[in-house]
């Protein structure tokens, strides 16, 4: 299992110069916990960073009143932490660890952005495989209640009796 099996294709966007009120209703209309910032360049749209609605509750509340009217560009740093779709999910954990961040941009083989993976995708996959190492053992103890019982379950016996009838009786001649 790789992070491009895993993660959000649908990559909800907003550009640097909208509001970070805009960014909130964005994220309710479209029921994500992020967006990824984009700016027009001269070479077309980039990538810039990642607003979460963790900032936003804790920035914008933090800085009061005027914070939902500041533009989204203003409060990204543009740090970008990424990773290739063919990464494990173990290098998109210590990704996440080495930069302090729950979610991660998924490069596809071009290095463009193919999707977002979250801390809580990584949590499930991860899940999934914990589940599957418990079934295995499940599994195990199963066969071997199996094999215990089959062994101690007592053996039918046949009998065997000879065919009795006057064609196997013999008289005793004196």
């Amino acid at each position: 299992m790789n992070l491009g099996s895993i993660c959000t294709r649908r990559v909800i966007t907003i550009d640097t110069q909208q509001t970070l009120q805009q960014a909130a209703q964005l994220m309710r209309d479209q029921h994500v916990g992020a967006l990824v910032v984009t700016q027009d360049t001269p070479d077309g749209r980039r990538i810039v960073g990642i607003v979460t609605d963790r900032d936003l509750a804790i920035e914008v509340l933090a800085n009061g009143a005027l914070a939902p009217r500041q533009n989204v560009g203003q409060f990204v740093d543009g740090t970008l932490v990424s990773a290739p779709a063919q990464a494990g999910l173990s290098q998109g954990i210590d990704l996440m660890r080495a930069a302090g961040v729950r979610r991660l941009l998924v490069r596809d083989d071009h290095g463009h952005l193919a999707g977002i993976v979250s801390f809580d995708d990584l949590l499930d996959a991860c899940a999934q495989q914990l589940t599957g190492l418990a079934d295995v053992v499940r599994k195990g103890i199963q066969r071997e209640a199996a094999e215990r019982a089959e062994a101690a379950a007592p053996q039918a016996l046949t009998l065997q009796l000879p065919a009795i009838g006057t064609a196997a009786w013999q008289m005793a001649v004196a």
